[in-house]
């Protein structure tokens, strides 16, 4: 399986634009906008009914009915007509979840669809969500506030984004929870940040 790292150059990497901004070398320390607004489009997932002809060759050099064939899907870009707010800049955290033993236990945390299509899928590029949804992880960066003593960036292979059971998806967190003590039932919060091409989380709750 291929690894797929927003930045990291590497042999061992292959990279692939996370969000819809070209991606320049460290030195150059900029992030170059495309041409359109990202926050004007959102990604949704288009199901193709209609087996490909050489797919239809294959089923009947098997004996089998092409209406067997299992209906393909893909993610693709929409024009959204009614986009979320401007994010608050003193509470961020689009997404919140109230943890449990799962997602401390095995360092995944789960996400659900909705929240992941609304809130990071929207800022990032066709090519790396369809990459996500394929099974395929990509290596992220998260930045945690929580830490008495300053913020804290997570950037290794126990870190990423990937596709989780059900139609759900997995942020990779293991290290968040053993350097922050993460226990059941605490509320993290979590967005994903468009300019910077990184998550930040914060523990914004802990369980009685």
């Amino acid at each position: 399986m291929k690894k797929y790292f927003l930045g990291k150059k590497s042999h061992n990497y292959q990279i692939w634009p996370l969000f819809n901004y070209k991606y320049h070398p460290p030195e150059c320390n900029s992030l170059t906008p495309l041409p359109f607004p990202s926050g004007v489009m959102k990604k949704t997932f288009f199901y193709n009914f209609f087996p490909m002809k050489a797919e239809e060759e294959e089923a009947a050099k098997a004996g089998s009915s092409s209406a067997n064939l299992p209906v393909r899907r893909e993610v693709i870009e929409i024009r959204d007509f009614y986009p979320p707010p401007e994010p608050d800049p003193a509470n961020p955290w689009r997404i919140k979840k109230v943890v449990n033993n799962t997602d401390v236990l095995t360092g995944k945390l789960v996400l659900m669809h909705n929240d992941v299509f609304e809130h990071i899928f929207r800022f990032w590029s066709l090519e790396i969500c369809n990459q996500v949804v394929n099974g395929n992880k990509v290596y992220v960066a998260v930045w945690d506030p929580t830490p008495d003593g300053g913020p804290v960036q997570y950037r290794n292979e126990s870190i990423y984004f990937g596709k989780g059971p059900r139609e759900t998806y997995i942020l990779g967190w293991l290290d968040v929870v053993r350097n922050d003590r993460v226990r059941p039932r605490d509320e993290v919060g979590l967005y994903s940040d468009q300019k910077f091409g990184t998550f930040h989380m914060k523990i914004l709750r802990r369980a009685v």
